[in-house]
């Protein structure tokens, strides 16, 4: 017993040392929760969680968040440890450019990373994905001698996880699902930055988790308890209908002689600090960046473990494909990440002689298709289920069976009024394997969710957002509910495709995309208010982003109106105006992705915006941004207004006769200039 005593000390002590090593040769970063979290995450990693650093994409691996992603230092060390794509200079390069060790945690930028984190509060919403999508599996895959699906989801938070709103929403979700596999670890050290916890965070917020439906544990020590850290986790382990929480008390900076104090929270500790450290934890204070021999072979044995429990998993795979053919073949193309094959066959087509709909409609019978051909589709709503035509008919709820209002095999999540946990925990579902997530709200509360879907598109995670009621066509509601702005944030947000469709092919597109790729997410902008099924639409068109609807006459259009979803059918009336009473060649350009649309070559481009043609851009949202495809807008340059959609619009002047006005003016214009400029450079390249 003394001997391990040593070796977990001597680990937990290097994993000190080499964190103030690490952060002070970055000169910059957080030494003090490396320091002081060092105990439990050597626990954690030496005796419960299972991974295998040779296949760190192994399905059934435990996943670990560090929600409080500022104490990067700490996981990448342990990875380095155990044998992942991490060298000595890897973390000699700490926070340098272009580097595998960047100052928050990356997913898909550095291996072993299982989510990004680093906005405080995001790791543990997102680790609630990772528990759904967990028990999800189990639930759809797991028989009788076969726990396909089994793992743990461990986190570290801190305080200032515990602070941000989106983490009460998301636990709040995981304490009525009951998730049994997930459990948390609060690095209770009491600072933040500016100082002590006491001069803002004085809640007992063990007591709000235990009214989520948490189990709580409190240790007092964490700083030398190894034992007490033992018992909490294996504690943890055997709750299983609710999720565990584990108050660790523990001191920031550890073994510094500012330890406790906020000075070691964001600030490399001092060289001559490091020395002291190094010596009063037995180690020589000339050398830096020391592993002991010691502690690489503990934690490779570490790793072998989790080798070998990944090759008996592979093993135990095999036996059920034979066993569960089916099964064993809808998994083995799920956890590869390809769509089942013809999927997209059963996307919904329309007529100009169909019904005028919704765009929300068309998506609701795209999904109704969608859902039962490819059954890693996973939906929800923010608690606007009836609004967001998220669910479909035959859905089953995802609950905990005990409720009887579903069951874990269930595909809809009932999110509640928690749009910015519902987007954190679809990136979590989405980082899993095999789970493709997908969920609804107001397309003005998609910046009430903005932390996470910020996320989604840095950590590329293919994740859905429909999002309906997309314009000031919501009407009655007003301008708290109109969004203005949102799509020129979304556009401008890298590695994020905005949709916004004109009808229901449209619609069927946007999904389409959605789906084909597999490194982003996508937002779908949907109508409240119907509008027509457009002759000329094209569902594989939206591949493109943009495209010519009517196609005019003649090569040679006098101007090109282009616009988005229920802005094409007005845009379409006025080019009728334009043609009829004035004789003018319209080209009428449907624009449903410009991000789609920037990545065409050039060639393609000026083929659908005419170099020397004036284009008209109509949008009932920001005309921000379209300045880059249009000479001239008709758009919102103000909030909106309440009242019927119809009467809204004609109030700003969002119509077909203010179009054909503004693309008259506009040709007017050039005229007199003598030249139209180009949109697009000659030296533009394709995105």
């Amino acid at each position: 017993m003394a001997q391990e005593q040593n070796i977990d000390s001597l680990c937990i002590n290097t994993i000190r040392t080499l964190a103030a090593d690490v952060v002070r040769g970055a000169n910059a970063g957080h030494p003090g929760a490396p320091m002081g979290c060092a105990p439990l995450a050597h626990v954690l990693f030496k005796d419960y969680i299972m991974a295998n650093p040779k296949d760190s994409h192994w399905p059934n691996r435990d996943r670990f968040v560090l929600s409080n992603g500022h104490a990067c230092a700490l996981q990448y060390i342990i990875l380095h440890f155990m044998g992942y794509k991490l060298s000595m200079d890897d973390l000699k390069a700490f926070r340098h450019a272009n580097s595998l060790t960047p100052g928050h945690p990356e997913r898909k930028h550095t291996d072993g990373i299982e989510v990004t984190t680093g906005p405080l509060g995001q790791g543990i919403s997102n680790a609630v994905g990772l528990a759904i999508a967990e028990a999800h599996m189990a639930a759809t895959f797991n028989k009788p001698g076969f726990d396909i699906f089994n793992n743990f989801t461990y986190v570290i938070m801190g305080d200032g996880c515990l602070q941000e709103g989106v983490q009460s929403e998301a636990c709040s979700l995981a304490g009525h699902l009951k998730l049994g596999k997930l459990i948390a670890v609060y690095d209770d050290n009491h600072i933040t930055i500016d100082g002590d916890t006491a001069l803002s965070f004085t809640e007992d917020s063990m007591k709000r988790f235990e009214a989520y439906g948490w189990h709580v544990q409190i240790l007092e020590n964490g700083d030398t308890d190894i034992k007490g850290l033992h018992q909490a986790i294996a504690i943890a382990q055997k709750v299983t209908d609710k999720p565990s929480v584990i108050k660790i008390r523990t001191t920031i900076g550890y073994g510094s002689l500012h330890q406790g104090e906020e000075t070691v929270h964001g600030s490399p500790l001092s060289e001559d600090d490091i020395r002291q450290v190094k010596e009063k934890f037995g180690f020589n204070p000339d050398e830096k960046y020391v592993v002991p021999q010691a502690v690489y072979d503990l934690y490779h044995a570490i790793g072998a473990r989790g080798e070998k429990a990944c090759k008996q998993w592979y093993d135990m795979v095999e036996q059920y494909c034979q066993k569960y053919p089916e099964l064993g073949a809808d998994l083995k193309r799920r956890l590869k990440g390809q769509l089942p094959n013809g999927w997209e066959n059963v996307l919904p087509r329309f007529t100009a002689n169909d019904k005028e709909m919704a765009t929300r409609k068309c998506s609701e019978a795209v999904l109704t298709k969608l859902v039962d051909i490819i059954p890693e589709m996973m939906g929800g709503s923010a608690d606007l289920t009836p609004s967001n035509n998220t669910r479909w008919k035959t859905a089953v709820d995802f609950q905990h069976p005990s409720t009887h209002l579903g069951d874990y095999a269930g595909r809809y999540i009932r999110y509640g009024v928690r749009e910015h946990g519902m987007s954190a925990i679809m990136n979590g579902i989405g980082a899993y394997q095999g789970v493709i997530p997908f969920s609804g709200t107001f397309l003005n509360f998609l910046t009430y969710a903005w932390g996470a879907a910020r996320l989604s598109a840095l950590s590329k995670t293919r994740v859905i957002y429909v999002m309906t009621h997309d314009s000031i066509g919501l009407g009655e509601d007003g301008p708290t509910h109109q969004p203005i702005e949102t799509l020129a944030l979304t556009r401008a947000t890298p590695n994020m495709l905005t949709l916004r469709p004109a009808d229901g092919n449209e619609t069927s597109g946007a999904y389409l995309v959605a789906l084909e790729r597999d490194d982003g997410p996508s937002v779908i902008a949907l109508t409240r208010q119907n509008i027509p099924q457009l002759e000329g639409s094209s569902v594989e068109a939206v591949r493109k982003g943009g495209y010519i609807l009517e196609p005019e006459s003649d090569a040679n259009p006098d101007v090109i109106l282009v616009a988005t979803g229920s802005e094409v059918s007005i845009a379409m009336e006025g080019a009728k105006l334009l043609q009829q009473k004035h004789r003018i060649k319209v080209r009428l350009v449907s624009m449903p992705c410009t991000e789609l649309f920037d990545e065409q070559s050039r060639d393609y481009r000026v083929s659908v915006l005419k170099v020397g043609v004036p284009v008209v851009s109509v949008e009932a949202l920001s005309t921000f941004g379209w300045q880059k495809y249009s000479h001239a807008q008709v758009g919102m340059t103000t909030f909106g207004n309440s009242g019927k959609y119809t009467d809204v619009y004609a109030l700003f002047k969002i119509t077909p006769e203010h179009v054909a006005e503004v693309a008259i003016q506009c040709i007017n214009f050039f005229k007199k200039e003598g030249s139209v400029p180009h949109l697009f450079a000659e030296f533009s390249p394709a995105t």
